[in-house]
This record gives C-alpha cells, sequence and structure tokens, in this order.
C-alpha cells in the first residue's frame, strides 16, 4: 500500500507566548502617563511543509523577527482598548506571506480592576484574505 502525505496542512503554526511590550494603553489618564506591562500571544496559521522539506528560513516565517515587529507594534501609539492592540498585532502577522491566519490574545495583568483577578485578555482570530499558493505563500 502506498503511502500519502498531503503538503498543505491547515492546523501547521508558529506559536509565541509570553511576549512582554511596556505600553500606554488604556482609557484612564493613569494608565497613559505611567504605562504597564501587556503581555501577547499570537498563533500563526501557515504551512510548514515546505520550510521543514527545504530546511530554508525563507519558506516560512522568522520567529524572532515577528516577535519583534510585534512588541514594537504594541508598544507604539497609545489606544484605549486592547481590543485595537489586538487587531493591531493580527495586521502585523497577516502582513507576513505565509501567513494564513493568526489567534492573538493581549493580556493586560495590570488592568485598573478594583476586584482581586489574575488577569484580564482579549482573543481574536483572523484570517488572511490573500489567495495562498499550495506551499502558503500568497500570490
Amino acid at each position: 500500500m502506498e503511502e500519502r502525505t498531503s503538503t498543505v496542512n491547515p492546523t501547521d503554526c508558529i506559536t509565541l507566548t509570553g511576549l512582554r511590550a511596556t505600553a500606554h494603553h488604556g482609557v484612564f489618564e493613569h494608565e497613559r502617563v505611567d504605562g504597564q506591562v501587556f503581555v501577547i500571544d499570537a498563533i500563526v496559521y501557515l504551512d510548514l511543509a515546505a520550510a521543514a522539506a527545504s530546511d530554508d528560513l525563507d519558506r516560512t516565517i522568522h520567529y524572532g523577527v515577528l516577535a519583534e515587529e510585534i512588541v514594537a507594534a504594541v508598544e507604539s501609539d497609545p489606544v484605549d482598548l486592547i481590543e485595537t492592540v489586538a487587531e493591531r498585532v493580527a495586521r502585523v502577522v497577516l502582513a507576513h506571506r505565509a501567513a494564513t491566519g493568526t489567534t492573538v490574545t493581549v493580556h493586560k495583568p495590570g488592568a485598573p480592576i478594583t476586584v482581586p483577578f489574575e488577569d484580564v485578555s482579549v482573543t481574536i482570530t483572523r484570517m488572511s484574505t490573500a489567495p495562498q499558493h499550495p506551499t502558503g505563500f500568497s500570490l
């Protein structure tokens, strides 16, 4: 019996967990002035088969570069809502041709909540609208 494997796997992903950025997002004056730490988790959906087969960094997304891009995006231009920050991060991820989608979580562990809590976060999932080659690269 011939073994067959698919070269396209929509469940392949790169996961960045716990990226930390200090920024000045929030609706209160003290949040804008003092700033606080935000923690970002990003799952990038892409086809890793071509990168694995070729051992070629150019056939995937360089996660070190992506991590720096995400932190830079979070640390720039203060906004009121972490929902807006999550959308910004998703746009950064999807700017990479190989990315077919992303799930982004922005944690705000120092949020001004008056009751004891561990964390507050928002999670969004966005998919690329660009047509993809079977290797995961946009046309």
